[in-house]
């Protein structure tokens, strides 16, 4: 059965989708970008901080859930610049521990949702 997760500790959907759907102790989530959810508004001022928001966004999904970056098994990575690549993952990397991060892709794309820089999914079992 299928169930719906949903936080005010991130930002809300604005279309037809959700932060994450449950299925058995398969979680989904949707795409995170750096909208910081107490204000609605999006924080740019850099790269890191930008990737700290969009992982504070999924760690909040995550904990809706009742799961954490450790039962994270699949991480999709969508950015602008490729070149942002090593700064991304350094603050993506501070929340997982190396030995058992999950699988991953990182993917440069042409344009991301109000035109961040760094979009990430994932997929997290219990």
């Amino acid at each position: 059965m299928k169930k719906i997760i949903f936080t005010e500790k991130a930002p809300a959907p604005i279309g037809p989708y959700n932060q994450a759907v449950l299925i058995g102790n398969m979680l989904y989530t949707s795409g995170q970008i750096a909208i910081n959810p107490a204000n609605d508004e999006l924080v740019l001022e850099n790269i890191e901080s930008e990737t700290k928001q969009v992982m504070e966004n999924m760690k909040a999904v995550l904990e809706a859930a009742e799961m954490t970056f450790e039962n994270v098994i699949k991480a999709s990575i969508f950015i602008s610049d490729m070149n942002d690549f090593s700064r991304i993952n350094a603050v993506y990397g501070s929340y997982f521990d190396e030995k058992t991060a999950p699988a991953r892709e990182t993917v440069q794309v042409a344009c991301l949702p109000k035109n961040v820089n760094v979009e990430i999914s994932m997929i997290a079992i219990k």
